[in-house]
């Protein structure tokens, strides 16, 4: 149960090496957060992602998930609801995909339709349902700004966000007067910081769950370099966030009961603009 402060005790990742998942864990841990579910492909990273929070003085558990094995959610999820309740699920995972390739060969667009939507649908009903009997809880939804308007540039992706988002839209008005709600998360291009190199999807993950290079931080170094900034650029500058912004957006957003955040916040009137721009523009705008 959450405590006093409103801050949940126990919280569960699905997607244990998300940047943006651990960034969350790292701030909720701070706030009172005790036990923390880190699901995931078992992996070096994942064991040191593990290794980080616990000292940071939580009790922190692996578990092993895979999202394209939807046959095993219900068996390994009911395994951590039946530990004890879990007061907040973050569903973290995901894969962008490289579009010229996934073009080409249709199997690994399907994979990435497969990863970002249907392994959400199957993991995001088990937990709603346990969540559910235990009479309380919230579900937080990692969409991305890649749903909204799918551009050309990365139509796979773009297009397995927007499913995600309006299945986590559907569930949370099944869910509404249950006691559950969900929480639905729009990130923009995340840069991960001087750590590392490249910016990743809105999800925060890449192919193996941890950084995916889009480049757009390449774009902008290069800016940088020739002094040239195209106007295009700038407005995409202004609109990247990063981890530790996304987390703070995420327990802002649980404090004060949203349904749906933006971050940056600026991202839900550009987003509102772009949604009515007529198609043969769209596809002449340096997105």
């Amino acid at each position: 149960m959450k405590d006093a402060f409103g801050a949940p005790q126990s919280l569960l990742v699905l997607g244990g090496t998300s940047q943006i998942a651990l960034a969350t864990a790292r701030r909720l841990i701070a706030l009172r957060t005790r036990t923390v579910w880190l699901a995931g492909r078992p992996s070096p990273a994942l064991d040191t992602a593990a290794a980080g929070l616990r000292a940071r003085g939580a009790e922190v558990r692996t578990v092993a998930f895979d999202a394209l094995d939807p046959e095993s959610h219900e068996t390994v999820l009911g395994k951590v609801f039946a530990e004890g309740d879990i007061d907040l699920v973050l569903m973290a995972f995901g894969i962008p995909g490289d579009q010229t390739r996934d073009e080409e060969e249709p199997l690994r667009a399907v994979r990435v339709a497969r990863t970002n939507y249907t392994g959400a649908v199957s993991a995001g009903l088990v937990c709603a349902g346990a969540l559910q009997a235990q009479g309380h809880g919230s579900l937080v939804v990692l969409s991305s700004v890649s749903g909204e308007r799918v551009r050309r540039a990365d139509f796979i992706y773009g297009s397995s966000k927007a499913g995600l988002d309006a299945f986590a839209q559907g569930l949370g008005d099944a869910l509404h007067g249950t006691g559950v709600r969900v929480m639905i998360v729009r990130p923009g291009p995340v840069h991960p910081g001087p750590a590392h190199s490249g910016s990743v999807r809105g999800d925060g993950t890449g192919t193996d769950g941890t950084d995916g290079t889009d480049g757009a931080d390449g774009a902008a170094r290069a800016a940088e370099v020739t002094g040239v900034v195209d106007p295009a650029e700038l407005v995409r500058r202004r609109l990247m966030t990063t981890p530790e912004a996304v987390a703070e957006a995420v327990v802002t957003g649980l404090r004060r009961g949203t349904g749906t955040m933006w971050v940056p916040g600026a991202l839900r009137v550009v987003m509102s603009a772009l949604r009515h721009v007529p198609r043969p523009l769209f596809r002449r705008l340096p997105l």
